[in-house]
Protein backbone atom coordinates (compact mmCIF):
# COMPACT_ATOMS: atom_id res chain seq x y z
CA UNK A 1 0.00 0.00 0.00
CA UNK A 2 3.08 2.07 1.01
CA UNK A 3 4.59 1.85 -2.03
CA UNK A 4 1.32 2.19 -4.02
CA UNK A 5 1.07 5.80 -2.42
CA UNK A 6 4.82 6.59 -3.29
CA UNK A 7 4.47 5.78 -6.86
CA UNK A 8 1.43 8.24 -7.08
CA UNK A 9 2.87 10.91 -5.51
CA UNK A 10 6.07 10.35 -7.75
CA UNK A 11 3.54 10.68 -11.19
CA UNK A 12 1.89 13.65 -9.39
CA UNK A 13 5.08 15.15 -8.81
CA UNK A 14 6.02 14.11 -12.61
CA UNK A 15 3.12 15.96 -13.55
CA UNK A 16 2.43 18.68 -12.04
CA UNK A 17 6.01 19.13 -11.63
CA UNK A 18 6.50 19.98 -15.31
CA UNK A 19 5.62 23.77 -15.43
CA UNK A 20 9.53 24.39 -13.53
CA UNK A 21 11.23 21.64 -15.93
CA UNK A 22 13.37 22.94 -18.48
CA UNK A 23 14.46 26.48 -16.62
CA UNK A 24 18.10 27.50 -16.48
CA UNK A 25 19.67 28.50 -13.56
CA UNK A 26 21.22 31.83 -12.98
CA UNK A 27 24.79 32.21 -10.78
CA UNK A 28 22.55 33.24 -7.88
CA UNK A 29 19.97 30.40 -8.27
CA UNK A 30 17.19 31.95 -9.66
CA UNK A 31 15.63 30.87 -12.94
CA UNK A 32 15.35 32.80 -15.90
CA UNK A 33 13.13 32.02 -18.53
CA UNK A 34 12.83 28.62 -20.67
CA UNK A 35 14.19 27.87 -23.51
CA UNK A 36 10.71 27.60 -25.61
CA UNK A 37 9.52 30.73 -23.27
CA UNK A 38 12.59 32.73 -25.13
CA UNK A 39 11.95 31.53 -28.67
CA UNK A 40 8.29 32.07 -28.70
CA UNK A 41 9.05 35.87 -26.77
CA UNK A 42 11.21 36.41 -30.22
CA UNK A 43 8.60 35.16 -32.76
CA UNK A 44 5.98 36.92 -31.75
CA UNK A 45 8.30 40.43 -32.30
CA UNK A 46 9.47 39.10 -35.69
CA UNK A 47 5.71 38.46 -36.54
CA UNK A 48 4.64 42.23 -35.66
CA UNK A 49 8.04 43.21 -37.30
CA UNK A 50 6.98 41.35 -40.52
CA UNK A 51 3.33 42.53 -40.65
CA UNK A 52 4.59 45.71 -40.05
CA UNK A 53 6.81 46.09 -42.87
CA UNK A 54 4.43 44.00 -45.56
CA UNK A 55 2.32 46.64 -44.27
CA UNK A 56 3.77 49.55 -45.27
CA UNK A 57 5.49 47.83 -48.13
CA UNK A 58 2.04 46.91 -49.71
CA UNK A 59 1.09 50.64 -49.69
CA UNK A 60 4.46 51.71 -51.48
CA UNK A 61 4.30 52.68 -55.02
CA UNK A 62 5.87 50.21 -57.24
CA UNK A 63 9.45 50.80 -58.13
CA UNK A 64 9.48 50.08 -61.91
CA UNK A 65 13.29 50.61 -62.60
CA UNK A 66 15.20 47.03 -63.68
CA UNK A 67 18.01 48.70 -61.00
CA UNK A 68 16.58 48.90 -57.46
CA UNK A 69 17.88 52.36 -56.20
CA UNK A 70 19.44 51.57 -52.59
CA UNK A 71 18.06 54.21 -51.11
CA UNK A 72 14.58 53.81 -52.42
CA UNK A 73 12.13 53.65 -49.61
CA UNK A 74 10.24 50.23 -50.50
CA UNK A 75 13.82 49.04 -51.23
CA UNK A 76 15.20 49.79 -47.45
CA UNK A 77 12.17 48.49 -46.22
CA UNK A 78 11.96 44.89 -48.31
CA UNK A 79 15.63 45.11 -46.98
CA UNK A 80 14.36 44.62 -43.55
CA UNK A 81 11.90 42.30 -44.56
CA UNK A 82 14.45 39.92 -45.53
CA UNK A 83 16.66 40.06 -42.36
CA UNK A 84 13.55 39.51 -40.14
CA UNK A 85 12.82 36.44 -42.22
CA UNK A 86 16.07 35.61 -42.10
CA UNK A 87 16.04 35.95 -37.95
CA UNK A 88 12.44 33.49 -38.27
CA UNK A 89 14.18 31.17 -39.77
CA UNK A 90 17.03 31.07 -37.29
CA UNK A 91 14.59 30.98 -34.07
CA UNK A 92 12.77 28.12 -36.13
CA UNK A 93 16.12 26.37 -36.56
CA UNK A 94 17.10 26.68 -32.33
CA UNK A 95 13.38 25.77 -32.05
CA UNK A 96 13.32 22.62 -34.12
CA UNK A 97 16.42 21.27 -32.16
CA UNK A 98 15.19 21.55 -28.90
CA UNK A 99 11.82 19.77 -29.95
CA UNK A 100 13.78 17.02 -31.35
CA UNK A 101 16.42 17.49 -28.06
CA UNK A 102 18.65 18.03 -30.20
CA UNK A 103 22.10 20.06 -29.02
CA UNK A 104 22.66 23.29 -30.09
CA UNK A 105 24.57 26.43 -28.70
CA UNK A 106 23.44 28.01 -25.60
CA UNK A 107 25.05 31.15 -26.36
CA UNK A 108 23.31 31.56 -30.12
CA UNK A 109 19.78 32.38 -28.11
CA UNK A 110 21.49 35.25 -26.56
CA UNK A 111 22.85 36.68 -29.63
CA UNK A 112 19.56 36.23 -31.53
CA UNK A 113 18.09 37.86 -28.48
CA UNK A 114 20.48 40.82 -29.14
CA UNK A 115 20.05 40.74 -33.13
CA UNK A 116 15.86 40.74 -32.75
CA UNK A 117 16.23 43.85 -29.97
CA UNK A 118 18.51 45.24 -32.46
CA UNK A 119 16.93 45.11 -36.11
CA UNK A 120 13.22 45.87 -34.16
CA UNK A 121 14.78 49.70 -33.83
CA UNK A 122 15.71 49.73 -37.30
CA UNK A 123 12.57 48.23 -38.26
CA UNK A 124 11.00 51.05 -35.75
CA UNK A 125 13.15 54.20 -37.25
CA UNK A 126 12.57 52.71 -40.98
CA UNK A 127 9.09 52.60 -40.87
CA UNK A 128 9.09 56.14 -39.00
CA UNK A 129 11.30 57.91 -42.11
CA UNK A 130 9.56 55.81 -44.85
CA UNK A 131 5.97 56.84 -43.25
CA UNK A 132 5.70 60.35 -46.12
CA UNK A 133 7.18 58.21 -48.99
CA UNK A 134 3.91 55.59 -48.70
CA UNK A 135 1.82 56.25 -51.37
CA UNK A 136 -1.96 54.88 -52.66
CA UNK A 137 -0.49 52.22 -55.05
CA UNK A 138 -2.52 49.76 -53.01
CA UNK A 139 -5.63 51.18 -53.27
CA UNK A 140 -5.57 53.24 -56.27
CA UNK A 141 -4.80 50.62 -59.41
CA UNK A 142 -8.34 49.34 -60.51
CA UNK A 143 -7.02 45.96 -61.45
CA UNK A 144 -5.22 45.67 -57.87
CA UNK A 145 -8.88 46.26 -56.42
CA UNK A 146 -10.44 44.13 -58.46
CA UNK A 147 -7.50 41.45 -57.63
CA UNK A 148 -8.48 42.35 -53.68
CA UNK A 149 -12.29 41.75 -54.33
CA UNK A 150 -11.78 38.30 -56.00
CA UNK A 151 -9.39 37.20 -53.64
CA UNK A 152 -12.45 37.99 -50.74
CA UNK A 153 -15.19 36.08 -52.48
CA UNK A 154 -17.31 39.68 -52.82
CA UNK A 155 -15.38 41.42 -50.67
CA UNK A 156 -16.80 39.75 -47.55
CA UNK A 157 -14.67 36.71 -46.88
CA UNK A 158 -10.71 36.27 -46.62
CA UNK A 159 -8.54 38.80 -47.76
CA UNK A 160 -6.88 39.02 -44.27
CA UNK A 161 -5.81 42.25 -43.05
CA UNK A 162 -6.44 44.13 -46.68
CA UNK A 163 -9.67 46.15 -45.23
CA UNK A 164 -6.63 48.35 -43.23
CA UNK A 165 -4.87 48.52 -46.78
CA UNK A 166 -5.84 52.48 -47.06
CA UNK A 167 -5.23 53.09 -43.38
CA UNK A 168 -1.89 51.61 -42.66
CA UNK A 169 -0.88 53.43 -46.49
CA UNK A 170 0.07 56.91 -46.70
CA UNK A 171 -0.44 59.53 -43.73
CA UNK A 172 -3.70 61.65 -44.23
CA UNK A 173 -4.89 64.34 -41.46
CA UNK A 174 -7.26 62.54 -38.97
CA UNK A 175 -6.31 59.00 -40.06
CA UNK A 176 -4.70 58.33 -36.98
CA UNK A 177 -8.35 58.92 -34.89
CA UNK A 178 -9.43 56.07 -37.18
CA UNK A 179 -6.72 53.83 -36.86
CA UNK A 180 -6.58 54.16 -32.65
CA UNK A 181 -10.90 53.72 -33.07
CA UNK A 182 -10.27 50.51 -35.29
CA UNK A 183 -6.96 48.71 -33.10
CA UNK A 184 -9.09 49.12 -30.09
CA UNK A 185 -12.39 46.99 -31.80
CA UNK A 186 -9.78 44.25 -33.18
CA UNK A 187 -8.27 44.58 -29.34
CA UNK A 188 -11.90 44.12 -28.04
CA UNK A 189 -12.57 41.08 -30.37
CA UNK A 190 -9.49 39.38 -29.41
CA UNK A 191 -7.92 40.05 -32.51
CA UNK A 192 -4.64 41.14 -30.67
CA UNK A 193 -2.30 40.81 -33.16
CA UNK A 194 -4.34 43.23 -35.94
CA UNK A 195 -4.83 45.86 -33.09
CA UNK A 196 -1.12 45.61 -32.64
CA UNK A 197 -0.46 46.43 -35.98
CA UNK A 198 -2.62 49.54 -35.98
CA UNK A 199 -1.46 50.87 -32.75
CA UNK A 200 2.05 50.49 -34.07
CA UNK A 201 0.91 52.36 -37.48
CA UNK A 202 0.01 55.60 -35.29
CA UNK A 203 3.61 55.48 -33.33
CA UNK A 204 5.74 54.65 -36.96
CA UNK A 205 3.63 56.94 -39.16
CA UNK A 206 2.26 59.63 -37.21
CA UNK A 207 5.24 60.52 -34.94
CA UNK A 208 3.12 64.26 -33.64
CA UNK A 209 -0.25 62.17 -33.09
CA UNK A 210 -1.94 63.35 -29.78
CA UNK A 211 -2.98 59.84 -29.67
CA UNK A 212 0.70 58.43 -29.81
CA UNK A 213 1.45 58.12 -26.21
CA UNK A 214 -2.09 56.21 -25.40
CA UNK A 215 -1.43 53.75 -28.86
CA UNK A 216 1.84 52.94 -26.75
CA UNK A 217 0.31 51.89 -23.83
CA UNK A 218 -3.01 50.16 -25.40
CA UNK A 219 -0.37 47.90 -26.95
CA UNK A 220 1.57 46.98 -23.96
CA UNK A 221 -2.46 46.45 -22.77
CA UNK A 222 -3.05 44.41 -25.67
CA UNK A 223 -0.50 41.23 -24.66
CA UNK A 224 -1.94 42.10 -20.90
CA UNK A 225 -5.37 41.11 -22.16
CA UNK A 226 -4.21 38.24 -24.04
CA UNK A 227 -2.05 36.63 -21.19
CA UNK A 228 -0.30 33.65 -22.11
CA UNK A 229 2.98 33.31 -21.30
CA UNK A 230 4.84 35.09 -23.88
CA UNK A 231 2.54 37.71 -24.02
CA UNK A 232 2.81 38.47 -20.26
CA UNK A 233 6.91 38.75 -20.86
CA UNK A 234 6.13 41.63 -23.17
CA UNK A 235 3.59 43.06 -21.72
CA UNK A 236 5.70 44.02 -18.43
CA UNK A 237 8.44 45.06 -21.02
CA UNK A 238 5.96 46.87 -22.95
CA UNK A 239 4.58 48.40 -19.67
CA UNK A 240 8.15 49.47 -18.81
CA UNK A 241 9.33 51.01 -22.28
CA UNK A 242 6.28 52.84 -21.70
CA UNK A 243 7.22 54.40 -18.30
CA UNK A 244 10.81 54.90 -19.71
CA UNK A 245 8.84 57.61 -22.18
CA UNK A 246 6.36 58.92 -20.53
CA UNK A 247 7.66 58.72 -16.46
CA UNK A 248 5.42 61.36 -15.08
CA UNK A 249 2.09 60.64 -17.00
CA UNK A 250 -0.59 60.61 -14.71
CA UNK A 251 -0.83 57.42 -15.58
CA UNK A 252 2.72 55.66 -15.15
CA UNK A 253 1.62 54.26 -11.48
CA UNK A 254 -0.91 52.07 -13.35
CA UNK A 255 1.61 51.20 -15.32
CA UNK A 256 4.30 50.72 -12.90
CA UNK A 257 1.41 47.97 -11.07
CA UNK A 258 0.61 46.27 -14.46
CA UNK A 259 4.22 45.69 -14.56
CA UNK A 260 4.39 43.91 -11.28
CA UNK A 261 0.61 41.99 -12.13
CA UNK A 262 2.41 40.50 -14.89
CA UNK A 263 4.56 38.80 -12.97
CA UNK A 264 2.41 37.96 -10.40
CA UNK A 265 0.20 36.06 -13.10
CA UNK A 266 3.32 34.16 -13.85
CA UNK A 267 4.35 33.27 -9.67
CA UNK A 268 4.43 29.26 -9.43
CA UNK A 269 3.65 28.28 -5.95
CA UNK A 270 5.84 28.75 -2.88
CA UNK A 271 7.64 25.24 -3.64
CA UNK A 272 8.24 25.65 -7.69
CA UNK A 273 10.16 28.92 -9.15
CA UNK A 274 10.07 32.25 -7.51
CA UNK A 275 12.00 34.37 -9.76
CA UNK A 276 8.44 35.98 -10.80
CA UNK A 277 7.54 36.97 -7.01
CA UNK A 278 10.87 38.27 -6.63
CA UNK A 279 10.56 40.65 -9.73
CA UNK A 280 7.22 41.62 -8.42
CA UNK A 281 7.90 42.38 -4.98
CA UNK A 282 10.97 44.31 -6.23
CA UNK A 283 8.60 46.13 -9.10
CA UNK A 284 5.69 46.83 -6.34
CA UNK A 285 8.13 48.47 -3.53
CA UNK A 286 9.74 50.44 -5.94
CA UNK A 287 6.42 51.79 -7.09
CA UNK A 288 5.19 52.79 -3.23
CA UNK A 289 8.68 54.79 -3.38
CA UNK A 290 8.18 56.80 -6.44
CA UNK A 291 4.31 57.50 -6.38
CA UNK A 292 3.94 57.66 -2.26
CA UNK A 293 1.10 59.60 -3.13
CA UNK A 294 -0.83 57.10 -5.76
CA UNK A 295 -4.51 56.36 -4.91
CA UNK A 296 -3.23 52.95 -5.85
CA UNK A 297 -1.02 52.64 -2.71
CA UNK A 298 -3.96 50.46 -0.42
CA UNK A 299 -3.76 48.37 -3.68
CA UNK A 300 0.11 48.00 -4.16
CA UNK A 301 0.20 47.41 -0.20
CA UNK A 302 -2.70 44.05 -0.69
CA UNK A 303 -0.60 42.89 -3.92
CA UNK A 304 2.84 43.22 -1.96
CA UNK A 305 1.38 40.88 1.51
CA UNK A 306 0.48 38.05 -0.89
CA UNK A 307 3.79 38.05 -2.89
CA UNK A 308 5.64 38.59 0.47
CA UNK A 309 3.53 35.25 2.00
CA UNK A 310 4.39 33.81 -1.43
CA UNK A 311 8.43 34.20 -0.72
CA UNK A 312 8.22 33.51 3.03
CA UNK A 313 6.78 30.45 2.83
CA UNK A 314 9.32 29.09 -0.10
CA UNK A 315 11.81 30.29 2.50
CA UNK A 316 9.59 28.14 5.54
CA UNK A 317 9.86 25.16 3.31
CA UNK A 318 13.76 25.80 2.71
CA UNK A 319 13.57 25.29 6.86
CA UNK A 320 11.88 22.89 7.39
CA UNK A 321 13.36 20.44 4.72
CA UNK A 322 17.36 21.89 6.81
CA UNK A 323 15.40 20.90 10.15
CA UNK A 324 13.58 18.11 9.54
CA UNK A 325 15.76 16.50 7.06
CA UNK A 326 19.01 16.93 7.65
CA UNK A 327 19.36 17.98 11.22
CA UNK A 328 17.00 15.45 12.76
CA UNK A 329 19.57 12.90 10.37
CA UNK A 330 22.70 14.16 12.02
CA UNK A 331 23.64 15.31 8.76
CA UNK A 332 23.64 19.67 9.32
CA UNK A 333 21.39 22.16 7.92
CA UNK A 334 20.69 23.56 11.68
CA UNK A 335 22.44 26.84 10.31
CA UNK A 336 20.48 26.91 7.25
CA UNK A 337 17.46 26.50 8.76
CA UNK A 338 18.07 29.25 11.32
CA UNK A 339 19.28 32.03 8.56
CA UNK A 340 16.30 31.65 6.79
CA UNK A 341 13.92 31.92 9.33
CA UNK A 342 15.62 34.57 10.67
CA UNK A 343 15.29 35.75 6.92
CA UNK A 344 11.33 35.74 7.13
CA UNK A 345 11.41 37.65 10.79
CA UNK A 346 13.38 40.28 8.97
CA UNK A 347 11.88 40.80 5.78
CA UNK A 348 7.97 39.54 5.97
CA UNK A 349 6.74 40.51 9.58
CA UNK A 350 3.09 40.13 8.04
CA UNK A 351 3.86 36.29 7.06
CA UNK A 352 0.45 33.92 8.28
CA UNK A 353 3.24 31.46 9.31
CA UNK A 354 5.23 33.46 11.54
CA UNK A 355 3.90 31.65 14.59
CA UNK A 356 5.70 28.30 13.22
CA UNK A 357 8.82 30.37 12.42
CA UNK A 358 9.01 31.82 15.87
CA UNK A 359 8.63 28.11 17.26
CA UNK A 360 11.46 26.44 14.99
CA UNK A 361 13.41 29.40 15.90
CA UNK A 362 13.25 28.73 19.39
CA UNK A 363 14.34 25.39 18.50
CA UNK A 364 17.28 25.92 16.87
CA UNK A 365 18.78 28.21 19.46
CA UNK A 366 17.81 25.85 22.10
CA UNK A 367 19.92 23.02 20.22
CA UNK A 368 22.55 25.33 19.88
CA UNK A 369 22.82 26.40 23.78
CA UNK A 370 21.47 29.47 23.59
CA UNK A 371 18.47 29.47 26.24
CA UNK A 372 18.20 33.19 26.20
CA UNK A 373 17.88 33.37 22.05
CA UNK A 374 15.28 30.71 22.67
CA UNK A 375 12.78 32.03 25.08
CA UNK A 376 13.04 35.46 23.21
CA UNK A 377 11.44 33.71 20.26
CA UNK A 378 9.02 31.48 22.54
CA UNK A 379 7.31 34.48 24.46
CA UNK A 380 7.02 36.15 21.48
CA UNK A 381 5.07 33.45 20.23
CA UNK A 382 2.98 33.21 23.37
CA UNK A 383 2.37 37.09 23.05
CA UNK A 384 1.31 37.00 19.55
CA UNK A 385 0.04 34.12 18.88
CA UNK A 386 -2.28 33.28 21.91
CA UNK A 387 -4.31 30.31 19.96
CA UNK A 388 -1.53 29.16 17.87
CA UNK A 389 -1.21 25.18 17.80
CA UNK A 390 2.60 25.69 18.82
CA UNK A 391 1.30 27.88 21.96
CA UNK A 392 1.56 24.78 24.67
CA UNK A 393 4.78 23.89 23.18
CA UNK A 394 6.33 26.93 23.96
CA UNK A 395 4.89 26.92 27.12
CA UNK A 396 6.61 23.66 27.74
CA UNK A 397 10.09 24.85 26.32
CA UNK A 398 9.93 28.15 28.61
CA UNK A 399 9.69 25.92 31.51
CA UNK A 400 12.22 23.62 30.56
CA UNK A 401 14.31 26.91 29.76
CA UNK A 402 13.43 28.12 33.33
CA UNK A 403 12.35 31.53 31.47
CA UNK A 404 9.05 33.39 32.81
CA UNK A 405 5.87 32.72 30.90
CA UNK A 406 4.55 35.95 29.57
CA UNK A 407 0.60 37.13 29.80
CA UNK A 408 -1.15 36.85 26.69
CA UNK A 409 -0.73 39.63 24.59
CA UNK A 410 -1.90 41.71 21.29
CA UNK A 411 -2.18 39.32 18.25
CA UNK A 412 -0.42 39.86 15.70
CA UNK A 413 -2.65 42.11 13.42
CA UNK A 414 -1.67 41.34 10.32
CA UNK A 415 -0.63 37.43 10.93
CA UNK A 416 -4.24 36.18 9.92
CA UNK A 417 -4.22 32.53 8.30
CA UNK A 418 -6.58 32.31 5.41
CA UNK A 419 -8.32 29.15 5.49
CA UNK A 420 -8.43 27.24 2.12
CA UNK A 421 -10.81 24.42 1.46
CA UNK A 422 -9.87 21.35 0.55
CA UNK A 423 -10.88 21.41 -3.21
CA UNK A 424 -9.33 24.63 -3.21
CA UNK A 425 -5.88 23.58 -1.90
CA UNK A 426 -6.08 20.69 -4.87
CA UNK A 427 -6.58 23.26 -7.62
CA UNK A 428 -4.10 25.62 -6.68
CA UNK A 429 -1.75 22.55 -6.78
CA UNK A 430 -2.72 20.89 -9.79
CA UNK A 431 -2.55 24.56 -11.41
CA UNK A 432 1.19 25.61 -10.24
CA UNK A 433 0.07 28.90 -9.82
CA UNK A 434 0.52 31.22 -6.54
CA UNK A 435 -3.06 32.32 -5.13
CA UNK A 436 -2.69 35.80 -5.80
CA UNK A 437 -5.30 38.79 -6.60
CA UNK A 438 -4.73 39.99 -9.74
CA UNK A 439 -7.33 42.39 -12.15
CA UNK A 440 -6.28 41.30 -15.37
CA UNK A 441 -7.92 44.55 -17.04
CA UNK A 442 -5.61 46.38 -19.07
CA UNK A 443 -4.95 50.26 -18.09
CA UNK A 444 -7.24 51.72 -20.80
CA UNK A 445 -9.14 48.12 -21.76
CA UNK A 446 -10.71 45.98 -19.99
CA UNK A 447 -10.95 42.29 -20.24
CA UNK A 448 -14.50 41.81 -21.11
CA UNK A 449 -15.39 45.85 -21.66
CA UNK A 450 -17.79 47.04 -23.97
CA UNK A 451 -16.95 50.02 -26.43
CA UNK A 452 -17.97 53.36 -24.51
CA UNK A 453 -17.19 51.91 -21.18
CA UNK A 454 -13.17 51.99 -21.18
CA UNK A 455 -10.53 54.70 -20.34
CA UNK A 456 -9.69 54.41 -24.31
CA UNK A 457 -13.10 55.22 -25.40
CA UNK A 458 -13.14 58.58 -22.77
CA UNK A 459 -9.08 59.63 -25.00
CA UNK A 460 -11.64 58.95 -28.52
CA UNK A 461 -13.67 61.15 -26.98
CA UNK A 462 -11.33 63.73 -25.58
CA UNK A 463 -9.72 63.70 -29.32
CA UNK A 464 -6.05 61.01 -27.74
CA UNK A 465 -6.30 63.77 -24.52
CA UNK A 466 -7.60 62.35 -20.92
CA UNK A 467 -10.24 64.61 -19.56
CA UNK A 468 -9.38 66.86 -16.19
CA UNK A 469 -11.43 64.36 -14.08
CA UNK A 470 -8.54 61.72 -14.44
CA UNK A 471 -5.92 64.28 -13.62
CA UNK A 472 -4.66 64.56 -9.91
CA UNK A 473 -5.86 68.18 -10.34
CA UNK A 474 -9.35 67.06 -10.49
CA UNK A 475 -12.00 66.76 -7.53
CA UNK A 476 -11.52 63.18 -5.89
CA UNK A 477 -15.66 63.39 -5.81
CA UNK A 478 -15.64 63.28 -9.72
CA UNK A 479 -18.35 60.51 -11.01
CA UNK A 480 -16.59 57.99 -13.69
CA UNK A 481 -19.40 58.85 -16.46
CA UNK A 482 -19.92 61.94 -14.98
CA UNK A 483 -20.50 65.14 -17.03
CA UNK A 484 -17.55 66.15 -19.79
CA UNK A 485 -14.72 67.97 -18.69
CA UNK A 486 -12.20 69.79 -20.57
CA UNK A 487 -9.54 67.54 -22.20
CA UNK A 488 -5.79 67.91 -20.57
CA UNK A 489 -2.55 68.74 -23.24
CA UNK A 490 0.37 66.36 -23.00
CA UNK A 491 2.13 68.93 -21.19
CA UNK A 492 -0.09 69.78 -18.48
CA UNK A 493 -1.00 66.16 -17.45
CA UNK A 494 2.93 65.15 -17.73
CA UNK A 495 3.51 68.43 -14.65
CA UNK A 496 0.86 67.19 -12.99
CA UNK A 497 1.55 63.37 -12.11
CA UNK A 498 2.73 62.09 -8.77
CA UNK A 499 6.35 60.47 -9.72
CA UNK A 500 8.72 61.11 -7.23
CA UNK A 501 12.43 61.92 -9.02
CA UNK A 502 13.97 59.04 -10.91
CA UNK A 503 16.62 58.61 -12.93
CA UNK A 504 14.03 59.51 -16.08
CA UNK A 505 12.58 62.83 -14.68
CA UNK A 506 12.30 64.65 -11.46
CA UNK A 507 9.14 66.34 -11.03
CA UNK A 508 7.79 67.76 -7.95
CA UNK A 509 5.29 65.18 -6.39
CA UNK A 510 1.34 65.77 -6.37
CA UNK A 511 -1.72 63.74 -5.79
CA UNK A 512 -2.08 60.48 -7.92
CA UNK A 513 -4.44 60.45 -10.69
CA UNK A 514 -8.00 59.49 -10.62
CA UNK A 515 -8.75 56.37 -11.44
CA UNK A 516 -12.00 55.42 -13.83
Amino acid sequence: MKSRFLILAAFCALVFGLPTSGLAQRPGGQTELSTVQRLDVMSSKLDHMRRSLSSAVSAMPEDKSKTPNPDDPAVRLRGLEKEVSRLMSDVNDIRSKNDKAEKFDATALDRLEASVAELNTRVETGLQQTASARGGAATSSSDKKEKKKKGKFFGLFGGGEDKYAELTGAPVAGRDRVLFEEAAKEVRKNNYDTGRLLFATIINTYPDSPFLPLAKLAIADSFYLEGTTSALIQAAQAYQDWLTFFPTDPLADDASLKVAEAEMRQMGLSDRDISHARKAEMRLKVLLQQYPKSSLRDTVEARLREVQENLAMHNLQIARFYYDVKYSTGKGGLKGSQSRLKEIVDKYPCFSFNDEVYYRLGATYQAEEEPDEAARYYQKLVQEFPDSQFNEKAREQLNIIGAPIPEKGTPNPCSKRQQTSFMGNLMTQISGKADVTINKNGILISKDGKEGTDLIDEALKYNGQLPVKFTPDAPQTAPRGGAPTAPVDSKTRNASSGATPSAAATPAPSPAVIKP
